[in-house]
């Protein structure tokens, strides 16, 4: 739609009333306020929430893989063989043994759930940038030393140097009944994954550590395994899970955590369709603010008329007036979503603070930080709604001006 120098001047003048239109003025800065805390809200809950589903997924893959080969009864007799073949397969990045048991942890007479891992020493030197104090390397086969969560420390009142004891309650048999097995251990490192549950539970200890306490021999528990791409974890590993029947359960990273996940998108498509009404009451204020400048300003359009301005020159004008409004109130919606993603953590402290109450709380939110990440294409999406609905709010009061009749207008002037 191409403007005349006419039309524009016109469409400028509606923009920016004079002073005896201060009405019409707040009217048109309510609008565009309306729709730049609209567009604002969405950018801002939707790059949080594919921030939460992303982190999540990334923490959570990448200490757990995109699967696991579990075998029936907790122990994988011939798991060489099923690496072996698990590492054959196409498209299987890594492959690597693993031994995950819940036990329990004492310390100065305190007493903690955790779940023991027995990671290879390549897995555990991929944990080098999550370790917050503490010396990675002192974790060696036979040194009795291991790894544990930051919140797992603070429960206990541990910090590094102090040895911990980790009770096995499935013991060596005595004539006396079953003993429970006690091992102390020095804690050599304290990591924090950013995932408040594993923080809080997690004993990382060497492999062969892991097998003398559980008195696994040479067994493991599970195989860890990453592919390519996670979204195809399902097609990628079907020829391992079909000759692993009946011996061992394949689970992928969607099948363990699928409540969690199916919770965040049922959440992720509510919100955006409730909070895209939003961009409709923008609409609407748009609509009303025309509605108000096409009747403050019908003597105008009457005398345009009779000067020889057509029907679409004004409908022309006043779908620009409303949509320029719609689209600065999009882009300042953009930057100040933008600014409060960019301080969210600052904000949510702030507010915190004012409150007195803990917004984000890493134990119910899994998360210890708020994350965000925006998407091209929902911004994008974003933008086009809230242009599309502005364009059409402008459609009727455009379409009543260029109805005007001027005769009816300047008979009685």
């Amino acid at each position: 739609m191409i403007l005349s120098p006419f039309e524009w001047t016109i469409a400028k003048r509606y923009l920016l009333p004079g002073r005896n239109e201060a009405f019409i003025a707040l009217v048109a800065g309510i609008s565009i306020g309306v729709v730049m805390l609209s567009v604002a809200m969405l950018v801002i809950v939707m790059s949080v929430m594919n921030g939460f589903r992303a982190e999540l997924m990334d923490k959570i893959v990448g200490l757990n893989g995109h699967a696991i080969v579990q075998a029936y009864g907790g122990r994988l007799d011939d798991w060489q063989q099923i690496l072996a073949e698990v590492r054959a397969t196409p498209e299987v990045i890594e492959a690597s043994p693993l031994i995950e048991q819940p036990l329990l942890v004492t310390f100065n007479g305190r007493v903690e759930g955790v779940l023991v891992r027995g990671n290879t020493q390549a897995d555990i030197r991929k944990m080098a940038d999550k370790v917050v104090i503490g010396n990675l390397a002192a974790l060696q086969p036979g040194a009795g030393k291991v790894m544990i969560g930051a919140r797992l420390a603070e429960n206990l009142g541990a910090r590094v140097g102090d040895v911990i004891t980790v009770i096995n309650p499935a013991g060596r048999s005595t004539p006396f009944g079953t003993v429970p097995r006690q091992v102390g251990y020095e804690v050599a490192a304290i990591f924090e994954v950013g995932i408040y549950d594993y923080d809080e539970k997690f004993v990382v200890m060497p492999m062969t550590e892991a097998q003398t306490l559980l008195l696994l021999g040479d067994q493991i528990g599970m195989i860890e395994i990453k592919v390519t791409d996670p979204d195809r974890v399902g097609d990628i590993l079907a020829p391992v899970q079909r000759k692993l029947a009946g011996k061992a359960l394949l689970s992928d990273w969607r099948q363990i955590n699928a409540s969690l996940f199916e919770a965040l998108q049922v959440e992720r498509v509510a919100m955006a369709f409730a909070l895209s009404f939003m961009v409709l009451v923008a609409a609407f204020n748009i609509l009303s603010s025309l509605v108000m400048l096409v009747r403050a300003k019908t003597r105008d359009i009457a005398i345009m008329r009779t000067m020889g301005a057509t029907r679409q020159s004004l409908i022309k004008i006043f779908v620009t007036t409303g949509f320029t409004v719609g689209a600065i109130g999009t882009v300042a919606g953009l930057i100040l979503g933008s600014v409060v993603l960019y301080f969210r953590e600052g904000i949510v402290a702030g507010i915190g603070k004012l409150t007195g109450q803990e917004l984000w709380d890493p134990q119910v939110r899994f998360l210890s930080t708020v994350p965000a990440r925006a998407d091209p294409v929902e911004i994008a999406l974003i933008v086009l709604l809230a242009l599309v609905l502005s364009f059409l709010a402008t459609l009727y009061p455009a379409w009543k001006a260029a109805s005007t009749d001027p005769v009816e207008v300047l008979r009685y002037e």
